[in-house]
């Protein structure tokens, strides 16, 4: 059984399958994930337990995480005043090129 499931803030409307009905009809499920690409919440006695989420956007979503982490540290460098110039990021690139 398939139930619609409005998902808090972001207002997304995703699938929700029982953990039960994962376990009988896993490849049923894995097929319309495929297609749709909509994430799957798996519940496990009403609560939710677990995100069923296509391949390829786990893997974007994991690059994009690289890229905010990233993101993140240079912010912090910055307010930290733990910067160089351009010359200095020169010298020390080309020392790791070497």
């Amino acid at each position: 059984m398939i139930l619609l499931y409005h998902f808090g803030l972001c207002g997304v409307v995703m699938k929700v399958e029982l953990v039960t009905n994962l376990k009988r009809r896993a490849t049923r499920i894995l097929a319309d994930l495929r297609v749709s690409r909509e994430p799957v919440l798996i519940t496990e006695h009403g609560k939710p337990s677990a995100y069923l989420i296509d391949v390829q956007d786990y893997e974007f979503m994991q690059r994009r995480l690289t890229l905010l982490e990233g993101l993140s540290r240079g912010e912090r460098a910055v307010l930290e005043g733990k910067t160089h110039s351009q010359a200095q990021a020169r010298e020390k690139m080309s020392q790791w090129l070497r």
